[in-house]
């Protein structure tokens, strides 16, 4: 044998860290000659994948970071029992991808239930929302992660017409994924969706409003805009808004002016 296939020898019964299996063969391209069991054993050409070898299944796709996600249920009647920390609960907490799936295979039912199932979002109930943070920041404007940040965030009024449950899941995709911003921001601390009588709203908060004009932090904040807004699937004479959470607050029921727009 060449020294250079001798060279690339594994072994295929011994579990392997997950950078050294890959998921596909390059380029996709699977040849035909196969050693025992499929296994690209030495001396054949195709690839040893997780998918050859039952000992590799329990093999996990780690996140950069741990998520946990947040349901905020519907005001009561009874006024007293309308605390936000009583509204609020904590639902599960995962970081890796496998574990995401399998949480969001369970937003199949029509009522939520924290011990089964997750509802989906278009069949949550008024005033309602999820919330998906970083582990550790609670999806509130007064955690100290949050305090001088902000959000970007975008109405959809046509409620019927929306499919909300697919833009939710495209924009956790997006959160969870890091794809939203560079590794270097680390501005983004979660993303929300809120279900209201008039619209759906899906909204992402940020640690800070961006800094000044023309510096990089404001650059960086524009540029997670433009890629929330593309996650979205919205067109350009559509607009989403950012507005700081102190503003925010400051606005009672009023929609706080909005400190950028993409």
């Amino acid at each position: 044998m060449p020294e250079t296939e001798a060279s690339t020898i594994v072994v295929p019964d011994e579990q392997r860290p997950l950078d050294q299996i890959p998921i596909s063969p390059p380029n996709g391209e699977v040849e035909e000659e196969t050693g025992e069991d499929g296994l690209g054993l030495p001396g054949y050409k195709e690839q040893l994948t997780v998918f050859h070898s039952a000992d590799n299944f329990n093999v996990k796709h780690p996140l950069m970071n741990k998520w946990t996600l947040w349901y905020t249920k519907p005001p009561s009647p009874n006024k007293g029992e309308n605390n936000w920390n009583d509204l609020l609960k904590e639902v599960v907490t995962f970081d890796s991808v496998e574990e995401f799936w399998g949480i969001y295979a369970r937003f199949s039912c029509f009522r939520l239930t924290f011990a089964n199932n997750i509802a989906k979002t278009s069949e949550l109930g008024l005033k309602s929302d999820y919330h998906l943070f970083k582990t550790g920041v609670r999806p509130e404007w007064e955690d100290i992660q949050n305090k001088h940040g902000g959000k970007w965030a975008y109405q959809f009024k046509e409620k019927r017409s929306v499919p909300i449950d697919d833009l939710w899941l495209h924009v956790m995709l997006a959160a969870i994924g890091e794809t939203l911003e560079s590794d270097k921001d680390k501005e983004i601390m979660g993303v929300v969706v809120n279900v209201r009588k008039a619209f759906y709203r899906i909204g992402l908060w940020t640690k800070t409003t961006g800094g000044q004009k023309g510096t990089p932090k404001e650059a960086a904040l524009m540029e997670i805009g433009k890629n929330f807004k593309e996650v979205l699937k919205l067109g350009d004479k559509e607009v989403v808004e950012f507005s700081g959470h102190t503003e925010s607050a400051h606005s009672g029921q009023s929609r706080a002016k909005a400190k950028h727009v993409v």
